[in-house]
């Protein structure tokens, strides 16, 4: 298989191969990607919520070819038309097997358009119709180099809390794997069916509840029961259509919105002082949390990290 960039590049821009294909559930499949290159694929410490992007096709048409690849390379690649550089999203790596030569990142996919679960993008049709040999381009992190994409920092957090619907599932079972034993809180999942429901490796001292849906309004569930185990009172949190941003994205460290999130009011002796919440998912749901705990509860802005991975009916750029 072609090695596609130059080795001092600072990430790795490498087509990678389907060498593997598990359908874990009614709404998700599980990829095994490999390449070579892989092998130098990795990061300082943990991979925890570790995002990548992968580049699909489109339609039948065949990989973009990546030529002039320099860091500047995406710039480059986004004013190309789509029918000639394809269609890039955004991804958790679930796993890493193998080593050297024979590394594969494990990529869970959620097939959105199944029995009515949302509606297919890109990344969920290729993933539906893929078979062993298909190729795809994958943007990760080389060792030894700067690449960000892990928002999961809980530093030196007592408690934790973990809140995502199926598109974090990925996400949030990548982080309980990596857990400590001694770790404590809670994480709770939502999902479409009861079908989708996982045994996933955790620490006896995190809670782990899965949430199917089954026909009930997006994000009902996964609200009453984060409330529920806050103490907080279980009234919804009302979220206007026009007051939703499609970015959204707040951590400890940066918000979408342009806001100075180090000045956030630290409030000593509250009740939930030693939380840290990662939330993420469509981004209405995760914006009504957000103002549950950062106005309901008054949980300082600087202990949570809030993720709107896609907003239904809308679609993403990357």
């Amino acid at each position: 298989m072609t090695t596609l960039a130059a080795p001092d590049l600072p990430m790795l821009l490498e087509e990678v191969e389907v060498v593997r294909i598990d359908r874990l559930s009614p709404s998700f499949l599980r990829i095994e990607l490999g390449s070579p290159a892989l092998a130098e694929f990795g990061v300082d410490g943990p991979l925890y919520d570790q995002r990548i992007k992968l580049v699909f096709p489109h339609g039948d048409q065949p990989l973009p070819p990546l030529v002039d690849v320099d860091e500047a390379w995406m710039t480059s690649w986004f004013e190309r038309p789509a029918e000639e550089r394809g269609h890039m999203r955004t991804y958790t790596v679930r796993d890493v097997v193998g080593s050297g030569a024979d590394t594969r990142l494990v990529v869970d996919f959620v097939l959105h358009g199944v029995d009515g679960h949302g509606e297919a993008g890109p990344g969920s049709t290729w993933a539906g119709r893929a078979t062993v040999g298909d190729r795809i381009v994958v943007l990760a992190p080389r060792k030894g180099s700067v690449y960000g994409g892990i928002e999961f920092v809980p530093g030196t957090a007592g408690r934790l809390l973990l809140v995502g619907d199926e598109t974090a599932v990925p996400a949030v079972a990548a982080i309980l794997s990596m857990l400590p034993d001694e770790a404590r809180g809670a994480a709770y999942l939502e999902v479409p069916e009861a079908a989708d429901v996982q045994t996933l490796q955790h620490p006896a001292g995190v809670e782990l509840t899965w949430l199917p849906r089954e026909g009930a309004p997006r994000g009902e569930a996964l609200h009453a029961a984060v409330l529920k185990h806050l103490g907080a009172p279980l009234k919804p949190v009302e979220v206007a259509d026009d007051e939703i941003d499609p970015d959204l994205w707040e951590t400890p460290s940066y918000s979408s919105s342009g806001e100075d999130v180090d000045t956030a009011v630290t409030h000593v002796g509250h009740d939930l002082d030693d939380l840290y919440a990662w939330i993420a998912g469509e981004s209405k749901v995760v914006t009504g949390l957000r103002r549950a705990l950062v106005k309901g509860l008054d949980v300082d802005r600087r202990q949570v990290a809030f993720m709107g991975y896609w907003r239904e009916g809308v679609a993403m750029k990357s």
